[in-house]
């Protein structure tokens, strides 16, 4: 069976579950974490999820509080946030369990 096709605890399709897990960074990865129960490949994108834009959420937060190059350096960090939330949407939502460095082999660790 397809992943696309196959339902999760939650009724919903895995690979929009997945796409879910990133859609608000961080706050819909541990909801979709705490809250999923059959599906690892939806665990595994909501605990990626969870820690990605968790980590770069503080790192933009305390780049701010530096003057001027900080700010810069947040921007560009805010700047590769938003590219990565799109790519590890659309992979999700492929079905496709896209590892990230570093954070792939913990996210799969605890799924």
């Amino acid at each position: 069976m397809a992943r696309a096709k196959r339902k999760t605890s939650l009724g919903i399709p895995e690979n929009i579950e997945g796409l879910l897990a990133y859609l608000f960074g961080w706050l819909t990865g541990i909801i979709f974490y705490l809250l999923e129960r059959k599906s690892k490949f939806v665990r595994f994108h909501a605990m990626q999820s969870l820690i990605t834009f968790l980590a770069l959420t503080l790192i933009s937060f305390f780049l701010t509080l530096i003057p001027f190059v900080g700010w810069m350096l947040g921007i560009l960090v805010d700047l590769l946030s938003f590219i990565l939330w799109i790519v590890l949407m659309i992979k999700a939502y492929q079905g496709e369990k896209f590892k990230l460095p570093v954070v792939g082999e913990i996210a799969e660790k605890y799924a």
